[in-house]
């Protein structure tokens, strides 16, 4: 029975990310990944639905995938299919984390409209030179450089160019053209592209930029006086009831409890590590810097989590929104035609999606204001990058179809203490308001 007004949580005794709840954290709070579990989506109306992913799974070599399933703001299914590391023989599960590559840019996005609905920052504020946000910033070598605004960094229309490809996947190349012999830091990132003429004036046609978002990751910190991964966990994630996403590490034995291990499509081939050292090593371990992508693609996630997020900033009533309703809006609405919103891949029409792609990772994630919403996250990579990725999309709508009827009532935002079976979990109640 649920009482009015509150909601009824059943959350592990065991903290999920590895470190002790401390005594002034608010015990009370629902941690999806603490709760959740494969068995909880444990229904007869979607073997059908999973057969289908399976199969999709073997086809293209995937070790393991998260998907969740969200009707409105209700959150009616999230399990792990598949391995979460193959070789330690660990099966996924509803609450592991897996690298999301550029869906962190919704995160990212979500973060500086947070700011600017607390009154700290405009979209229209400029960036770089004497009167930028980023003062530091005062040799470019195109005079059109101060011109770029916050805007045009979140839709892509900053004008930075590729021509060189892109630095934050190039960083042991970027490291011996500019005779650097330590590892890259943003501010060595960011000097490097403003070197670079820009390809288009600020504001004209759109071009993908993850240095766009590297800059945006350091105005977050700069505006708000805290560290990113701190200020987008303090003021954006929390609030939204997502406890346990983080900034990835780069190494396997870095990873967070319950984090995946990712495996890339180009198994045993190695490149320079990004650090400069001169050993190779796997892309998606050491030969590329995750961490260092920070808001461009440097988050790890669950897509149960991914899914609360996304049910926090959809302006429906159930789950509160952490943005007021214009900066919903302006997020959503690209600028020009075949634009990008902010932090949301190309719109179609009402429909919201964004991916990410890289070695070891693809994420997916669509959101309906009528329909099903979803979010996939896989820990294994395809040699169509991008292509495969945006194609996860139709594949898992056509699994959808193969649920003929979802169960009524359920709700695994507000409960499962329905949903467990009572041998299986060591667990503690609290009656929470919502």
């Amino acid at each position: 029975m649920f009482l009015s007004g509150v909601v009824l949580v059943v959350r592990s005794c065991q903290p999920h990310a590895g470190q002790p709840y401390a005594e002034e954290e608010d015990v009370s709070a629902y941690r999806l990944n603490d709760t959740l579990r494969n068995v909880h989506s444990e229904m007869k109306e979607v073997q059908r639905m999973e057969r289908y992913l399976t199969n999709w799974m073997a086809r293209n070599n995937i070790r393991g995938i998260s998907l969740a399933v969200m009707q409105g703001e209700q959150l009616l299914y999230a399990k792990g299919l598949g391995w979460a590391d193959k070789e330690a023989e660990r099966a996924a599960e509803a609450g592991d984390i897996f690298r999301i590559a550029s869906a962190s840019k919704l995160i990212t996005a979500i973060g500086i409209m947070k700011l600017v609905d607390e009154g700290l920052l405009t979209t229209d504020r400029t960036v770089f030179g004497e009167k930028g946000i980023l003062n530091e910033f005062t040799e470019y070598r195109d005079k059109r450089v101060p011109k770029i605004t916050v805007r045009h960094l979140l839709n892509h229309t900053s004008g930075f160019s590729r021509r060189l490809g892109d630095p934050m996947f190039r960083s042991a190349d970027v490291m011996r053209w500019t005779n650097k012999q330590t590892t890259l830091s943003a501010e060595d990132l960011v000097r490097f592209q403003l070197g670079q003429r820009l390809r288009d004036n600020p504001g004209g046609s759109a071009q993908y930029s993850n240095i766009g978002y590297l800059v945006l990751s350091m105005i977050i910190e700069r505006v708000s006086g805290m560290r990113y991964e701190e200020y987008l966990q303090t003021h954006v994630l929390r609030p939204a009831g997502c406890y346990d996403m983080h900034i990835a590490r780069n190494y396997y034995e870095e990873r967070y409890p319950h984090e995946v291990k990712y495996y890339g499509h180009d198994p045993g081939e190695l490149i320079e590590s990004y650090d400069g050292s001169g050993e190779r090593r796997p892309r998606e371990y050491g030969g590329n810097n995750i961490t260092g992508l920070q808001g461009a693609g440097a988050w790890v996630a669950s897509a149960a989590e991914l899914m609360r997020l996304v049910a926090s900033i959809d302006g429906k009533p159930d789950v509160p929104d952490i943005l007021t309703k214009r900066s919903i809006d302006e997020m959503r609405i690209p600028k020009q035609k075949g634009g990008f919103g902010y932090g949301w891949a190309r719109t179609h029409g009402s429909v919201l999606t964004r991916t990410g792609t890289m070695s070891g990772t693809c994420a997916y994630i669509e959101s309906r204001p009528n329909g099903l919403s979803f979010a996939l996250i896989a820990n294994t990579s395809n040699y169509r990058g991008a292509r495969f990725t945006n194609r996860i999309g139709p594949t898992v709508r056509t699994a959808l179809d193969r649920v003929r009827q979802w169960p009524e009532g359920r709700d695994l935002f507000v409960s499962t203490e329905s949903l467990i079976p009572h041998n299986e979990v060591d667990s503690v109640a609290y009656l929470v308001p919502r």
